[in-house]
């Protein structure tokens, strides 16, 4: 247990060999998930992204593919994830197109009502207190920007429970909580979807226009 203890905590925050590891494993086991969730958007043309704990970036490399106009700024609070997620979206950086750079969700260092959608894939079981991250997600959209959460425990299962008590800092949760904590953050039109047969969640929700 204690190898596989230290290798799945590297979840939270990625360093080392295990943490090289993790988050070559991470940009390929959550691609599906990842790409459930970005289905649900509807048709927009963002020109300013944010991507919120992007670990090995290859969530911010499609958000790139899919919009073709659009600049994406990955942030991670991982030394290690930002530079992965630099080499891996090292054509975009190079042509002014990706910024990938080392921050703290609770306190980001991004302009306000600066971003069209800001994502977070598979990260905010580490976020510390989902009201205080979700208000910074807040100030950094443009009034009517998105904010979407694609998680692969919905808070319920046994699997997600599991890891939340083997992992350090990890903290899965219910739709309920997750929608309750965005609608404290000033969020509205918050849609929640639960895949078919699996745990996956993903919350779709609108920062209001002025």
């Amino acid at each position: 247990m204690g190898l596989f203890k230290n290798y799945v905590n590297q979840t939270r925050k990625p360093e080392g060999f295990l943490g090289k590891m993790m988050l070559k494993g991470m940009n390929s086991g959550h691609a599906r998930m990842a790409d459930w969730g970005l289905s649900h958007l509807p048709v927009i043309h963002p020109e300013e992204i944010t991507d919120l704990g992007c670990g090995g970036g290859r969530n911010a490399g499609e958000l790139l593919n899919r919009y073709s106009g659009a600049h994406v700024t990955a942030v991670d609070y991982s030394e290690l994830s930002v530079e992965k997620a630099r080499e891996y979206n090292q054509k975009a950086i190079g042509s002014g197109r990706c910024t990938v750079r080392q921050g703290d969700v609770s306190a980001l260092d991004l302009p306000s009502e600066r971003y069209d959608l800001a994502t977070a894939f598979e990260t905010i079981y580490f976020w510390p207190g989902l009201e205080k991250c979700f208000t910074q997600v807040y100030r950094v959209l443009k009034p009517g920007g998105l904010f979407l959460i694609c998680n692969e425990s919905d808070g319920m299962d046994t699997v997600g429970q599991k890891f939340e008590k083997i992992i350090d800092g990890m903290k899965v949760y219910t739709r309920e909580q997750i929608e309750n904590a965005l609608k404290t953050a000033g969020f509205s039109d918050v849609k929640i979807d639960h895949h078919l047969s699996k745990p996956w969640i993903t919350v779709l929700a609108k920062k209001r226009n002025k």
